[in-house]
């Protein structure tokens, strides 16, 4: 058995580029990274308090490897990272955007506090023993990321100029003149390692520098790209419109001259024309049939269009009862299957979710008319609700027991115009557009479909709505679950 899910929520799926507004991220994607800081602040606050325990219980092996522990800075930049993470998810949800509580500027003073901090750890831990200031460089990659060129150059400043003042409070002479260690007997014992920290302190800003000017042209690069990319996909969305609006004027064309051959069939049909010999009425069947079937595949191609519109400019929600329209979709489908005897199993229960009725019907009536286009004669139908109280989450589940889908074929069901050689014999007069409208629906209402099938066996749809709202029912209004006997047609024949 092959199974698939299917997700269609516009604000994930539609390519395109929320982040790129000019030369930084827009403040949508800046808010995200915010709070992705402030996790892993959380993360690090705990480090540090693991540190201070394995401080306090192993003190000696700390001084062995080089890290001078003090009994307060630890406690002392943890309780500062904790009330710098209370402010900032204070100022991100609780406090309206203004001039002076923007995501950028939240950004900037995630990154200095973090560098005070880190210029803290950096000086107890050891500047030159340990690599600690190489921690430095995670602020400078994200700068160059989240901010423009300049704004990530002046975090490397700050960066360096941190460091700076790390080595001068651990090195007090280090920048006095040359001549004063020459007053002192004792001078030249300690210039080679006055050589050695500049040197260091050299070598590591120019590595910052270096840090700062590779990612900070593998951003513009990729920023360069990301604006292409949006051009292309904008050419792209303009020609998908203009090809939606030139069908849908191709389709106009083609109904009026569609209607009046129809309208004249039918006077022929009805003797209005005159006695018509049995062959020619036999060929007028045939005329007609494959006019009924080209006149369903007009009215499939308007429909999605104006489902497509309705994507683009979405109308009113409203609180939609399913189980209603489930039943409404049942009784405008039962009449329609006499000869086959297909039989509609219906358990269904109330529970309302927000969104577009008619589109809710467009969708559970297109499922319904596959399911029973595809049974075979005699087979079962049935269509059956749940709803879960934790997850406020309801599925409708259509099971037929009819000629099923490949698993080759399953991932592509919801393409338009597409259907497979067994479905085309099943179903001589299908469109390929039934299962694009669903898609369409489901996007619009951001719904997820799940589709499992097996060969000769049958198929399951599964509409999952999120959001929904259980409707309690009196026990004396409880519907009966019960076998609907319906007649059907094919599915284009049937309103889509």
């Amino acid at each position: 058995m092959a199974i698939a899910e299917f997700s269609w929520d516009a604000s994930k799926n539609r390519f395109a580029f929320p982040g790129l507004t000019g030369s930084k991220l827009s403040d949508q994607v800046l808010i995200g990274n915010a709070r992705w800081f402030i996790i892993f602040r959380w993360a690090v606050i705990g480090a540090l308090l693991l540190f201070q325990i394995f401080a306090l219980v192993a003190s000696d092996t700390l001084t062995n490897i080089g890290i001078t522990h003090q009994q307060g800075w630890p406690v002392a930049v943890t309780a500062l990272l904790c009330i710098a993470n209370i402010i900032y998810i204070y100022a991100l949800d609780f406090r309206p955007q203004t001039r002076y509580n923007s995501p950028s500027i939240n950004i900037w003073a995630q990154i200095i506090v973090d560098l005070l901090c880190l210029s803290v750890v950096v000086h107890f831990v050891g500047s030159i023993a340990t690599p600690a200031p190489f921690f430095y460089v995670l602020h400078i990659a994200l700068s160059c990321i989240f901010f423009s060129t300049i704004e990530s150059l002046i975090v490397t400043g700050f960066v360096c100029l941190m460091y700076g003042i790390v080595l001068l409070i651990e090195n007090p002479l280090l920048f006095m003149a040359p001549q004063s260690i020459s007053i002192s007997p004792d001078g030249p014992t300690l210039h080679p390692l006055k050589i050695d920290i500049l040197l260091w302190m050299f070598t590591l800003d120019l590595l910052f520098f270096v840090v700062w000017y590779v990612v900070s042209r593998l951003s513009i690069v990729v920023r360069a790209n990301e604006r292409h990319l949006l051009d292309a996909y904008e050419q792209i969305s303009r020609a998908q419109v203009e090809k939606d609006r030139y069908a849908v004027l191709m389709t106009h064309q083609l109904k009026a001259p569609l209607d009046a051959i129809r309208s004249k069939i039918n006077l022929i049909k009805g003797n209005y024309c005159g006695e018509v010999p049995p062959e020619i009425r036999d060929v007028l069947l045939k005329i007609d049939s494959r006019a009924s079937g080209m006149a369903g595949l007009i009215l499939d191609v308007l429909k999605l269009e104006r489902l497509k519109a309705a994507a683009r400019d979405p109308g009113n929600l409203e609180q939609v009862n399913v189980e209603s329209v489930i039943r409404k979709c049942i009784d405008k489908l039962k009449p329609i299957a006499s000869s086959r005897h297909i039989t509609i199993k219906a358990s269904t229960r109330d529970f309302v979710v927000e969104g577009i009725p008619s589109q809710f019907e467009i969708l559970l009536e297109n499922i319904i008319s596959n399911a029973i286009a595809y049974s075979y004669d005699g087979a079962l139908v049935e269509i059956s609700t749940a709803f879960d109280k934790q997850s406020s989450s309801a599925v409708v589940t259509v099971v037929d027991h009819g000629i099923g889908i490949g698993d080759k074929d399953l991932p592509h069901i919801f393409d338009e115009y597409f259907y497979t050689p067994r479905a085309a014999l099943h179903n001589r007069t299908s469109s390929g557009i039934g299962l694009s409208i669903v898609k369409t629906v489901a996007e619009n209402n951001k719904l997820n479909i799940k589709v499992s099938s097996e060969q000769n066996r049958g198929t399951t749809f599964s509409v999952i709505f999120q959001r929904a709202k259980n409707v309690p029912v009196p026990e004396n209004e409880i519907p009966q679950s019960g076998s609907l006997v319906a007649n059907t047609v094919n599915q284009a024949e049937l309103p889509a």
